[in-house]
């Protein structure tokens, strides 16, 4: 039999009803039906309830109960959550059976969960016990309230419909058992046959690794490898609300912009360190080492092959998209620091310690300049130790933006100078560009503004100007 296991994201799963009747169902009947893991993710919106905004970082319940003030300002928290779940639910569900078992289903979960942190509050009342040794645990709670809800409901969804599914539960709910990952999935999936029906599997599992723990929002596409390695799938899919394209259509234009059709895991990587994450890089380790390709489709479009990730080479030199991220700089000069070991590790050292994200770096005889994903807050504590540690050092920070062109060869292409030209024209300065030797990715530093212009400026250059050489050529 073949067997996919495939990712179903939370915006699109706000639109559940419309793949009910495409990407689950469509013209599939029979056992054509079959054969196929979801994996799915929390309903949009849902989970920066229960954690914090992804984006924004407005306080969702986990937060809100971290810093509790005495005010219980988590319990109205929950009871957003509560609402957003129903109302989530009930614009997908129509048959009244379906919402009582839904609203039951949110009820009985979050009354659990409230009263689970409201005997953690009282337990940690006492000095024995600090209330920051359970936060781990507590957000791996919270974390899986959003996934059980989706998977639920998307199973009563399928099922009305005609379709053997099975509401298969990773998130540990009242399990007593410390599984590993492996165990806590191969436990879940004894005596389910893809076969003859369809596992709706959370995206969330509890196991003794702490996923949330270790991989933060990007847990379900841990979830989702790790099962389709354990089950050895013959592809795993990860349906989105868009196409892997060559640039963001919003801002480079939709009739623009080019499905990227084939693609490798290096490219994947690449594109996690610019933030637009294909697949969570450590995701993308499971899958490449069990030698299992990467499909990313839009999951509106069931009848188009999206694009294919694997470790094969491309045919020809190119480039395949143009993306790009704001960065913050954080520049050390020391005059004494030519010929003297330890500068770059002492920094790496602080930086790891604020669990701040490298995105790219450059030094000199005297300076080092670290390109840097993180918060204007972070980077003032990370300076202020930097300051300690080295009292006679320039330490400087600044806020820019990279743009990026990125391929899985792009030898001979002249990326680098045609770039700088590309954005001069536009009437924009380049701060910095860099280009290494594996001929993946080159990166161009700009100011803050000039990023849109900039990308705009790239994909024309090495994305619309090739195909109108083709298209002439063809």
């Amino acid at each position: 039999m073949v067997l996919t296991v495939e990712k179903i994201g939370g915006t699109s799963m706000s639109r559940l009803n419309e793949l009910r009747d495409t990407l689950f169902i469509g013209a599939r009947e029979g056992r054509g039906l079959y054969g196929r893991i979801f994996v799915v993710s929390a309903f949009g919106g849902i989970t920066d309830l229960l954690l914090e905004h992804k984006k924004s970082g407005e306080p969702g319940v986990y937060a809100l109960f971290a810093n509790d003030d005495g005010h219980y300002g988590w319990h109205d928290g929950l009871n957003r959550v509560a609402a957003a779940m129903k109302a989530a639910h009930c614009a997908i569900l129509d048959h009244p059976g379906d919402l009582q078992q839904a609203d039951a289903f949110v009820d009985e979960r979050l009354h659990g969960a409230r009263n689970c942190l409201i005997d953690l509050q009282r337990l940690c009342s006492y000095g024995h016990f600090r209330l920051v040794q359970h936060m781990g645990q507590t957000r791996e709670l919270l974390s899986g309230l959003g996934e059980a809800h989706s998977a639920f409901v998307a199973t009563l969804l399928l099922q009305r419909a005609g379709v053997k599914a099975r509401f298969v539960d990773l998130s540990g709910w009242r399990d007593e058992g410390d599984l590993s990952l492996d165990a806590r999935i191969r436990q879940a999936l004894e005596g389910i046959d893809p076969g003859v029906e369809m596992p709706i599997v959370t995206g969330y599992a509890q196991c003794a690794e702490g996923l949330v723990g270790e991989y933060d929002r990007g847990y379900s596409e841990v979830t989702f490898s790790r099962l389709a390695a354990l089950v050895e799938a013959s592809e795993a899919i990860i349906h989105k609300e868009f196409h892997l394209s060559s640039g963001d259509p919003k801002l480079v234009g939709q009739e623009l912009v080019r499905k990227l059709g084939r693609t490798s895991y290096d490219v994947a990587d690449q594109l996690s360190n610019m933030g637009m994450e294909a697949i969570h890089p450590k995701a993308a380790k499971m899958l490449r080492q069990a030698d299992i390709p990467l499909r990313v489709t839009n999951a509106f479009e069931p009848d188009d092959p999206g694009t294919l990730i694997d470790d094969k080479p491309a045919d020809r030199p190119a480039a395949e998209i143009v993306t790009g991220l704001d960065v913050v700089t954080l520049e050390v000069f020391e005059q004494d620091m030519v010929g003297v070991k330890g500068y770059d590790a002492t920094i790496l050292d602080v930086l790891t310690r604020h669990n701040v994200r490298i995105v790219s770096k450059v030094s000199n005889a005297n300076t080092i300049t670290h390109y840097l994903a993180a918060s204007l807050k972070t980077m003032r504590r990370v300076t202020q130790e930097l300051a300690r540690l080295y009292p006679t050092a320039e330490i400087a920070t600044r806020t820019l933006s990279i743009a990026s062109v990125i391929g899985r060869d792009l030898q001979g292409l002249s990326v680098l100078s045609r770039g700088l030209q590309a954005i001069s024209d536009a009437g924009h300065d380049i701060i910095g560009a860099s280009q290494g030797p594996r001929n993946v990715d080159v990166q161009f530093v700009v100011e803050r503004d000039a990023l849109h212009p900039t990308i705009r400026a790239l994909h024309g250059e090495f994305i619309e100007a090739a195909r109108d050489r083709l298209s002439r050529a063809a």
